[in-house]
């Protein structure tokens, strides 16, 4: 999701980030050890076998888990645990059962070997219905907010939408829900979900926002910092912007310059998960005009492909207000 929206399973975040697979040693069933496919397709099932596996048994509990003992008091008291509720374990479900769509994924396949030379990644799979991802459950959005079930807003915009699925989980909290996308594939399908679509030059100039959403944008937008202003500026009295980067910071921009290097860089320091956290609220957030109201660690997590059910890195959301 970006204003060049991304999808974790296919594109260029698999090389380029440190997206969590199963490990080659993982645990593997006697069957699986002692059995040596041969077919391209048959080494590929075979293999896949070995990371849902691997999946069945991962301690999901790892995904949420942060060492407050690294951050100041402050920053620690503002952090909301998570955990994989019901809604995440649903989106987990149907990532498998997908996968296991063998025709399916053999045409996803040849068709992005296709399509991929002159249509990018977002574009290609909002044109196959493929790669939706997941953030926040409404529970979760909700536990960050600081507010019950009975709780309903006036006005939603998520910037970088893609094919609205993340949108999808809190836009029934709102009267109403604007988006933005960049890829016109993508903006079809937005369109087609009911969400209004609004200009990606002109939706910060049009109206105030009771909460803005920009997940997963900043490391994929070319000026950041602009965007964060335009955020701020957008946002009602007393409204709440819900941002998520996905750590360790590694900006990529997918179209528009050669070396897909932003035109803004934001000064992101650390070695570990907390101390970039840190960084991205002193060094980032508050120079933009903004104090952090809650936050949390979740998984940012895509629907998979032949060689893995589903993927996944790791996400910092912030729940943000403006300083006054």
């Amino acid at each position: 999701m970006s204003n060049q929206s991304v999808c974790v399973s296919s594109d260029h975040r698999i090389s380029s980030l440190d997206v969590k697979t199963p490990h080659e040693n993982a645990p593997q069933s006697w069957i699986l050890k002692s059995y040596r496919p041969r077919g391209s397709l048959a080494r590929a099932l075979y293999e896949k076998q070995i990371s849902d596996n691997y999946l069945d048994t991962f301690d999901k509990s790892l995904w949420y888990q942060c060492d407050l003992r690294q951050l100041p008091q402050d920053l620690a008291d503002c952090f909301v645990q998570m955990h994989a509720d019901n809604d995440t374990l649903h989106f987990l479900q149907k990532a498998e059962d997908k996968s296991d769509w063998i025709l399916t994924q053999i045409w996803h396949s040849l068709v992005k070997a296709f399509l991929g030379w002159f249509m990018t990644q977002t574009s290609i799979n909002g044109w196959l219905r493929r790669g939706s991802m997941f953030v926040l459950s409404l529970s979760q959005f909700l536990k960050l907010m600081n507010r019950n079930e009975a709780w309903r807003g006036v006005s939603l915009l998520d910037l970088g939408a893609g094919d609205g699925e993340v949108t999808a989980c809190i836009a029934p909290l709102f009267n109403n829900v604007f988006v933005t996308e960049v890829s016109h594939t993508m903006q079809t399908v937005l369109q087609k979900r009911g969400y209004e679509l609004l200009e990606i030059d002109k939706w910060f100039s049009l109206r105030k926002y009771e909460v803005i959403s920009c997940l997963n944008v900043l490391d994929r937008c070319d000026r950041p910092l602009l965007l964060l202003h335009q955020i701020r500026e957008a946002l009602e009295h007393g409204g709440r912007a819900l941002i998520a980067v996905v750590l360790p910071f590694s900006p990529y921009v997918e179209t528009g310059t050669s070396d897909h290097k932003p035109k803004e860089t934001l000064p992101v320091t650390g070695d570990t998960f907390e101390q970039q956290v840190s960084s991205l609220i002193n060094d980032v957030f508050v120079p933009a005009g903004f104090e952090v109201i809650t936050w949390t660690r979740v998984p940012y997590l895509c629907e998979g492909d032949l060689r893995q059910s589903y993927y996944w890195l790791d996400d910092a959301v912030f729940l943000l207000s403006a300083l006054q």
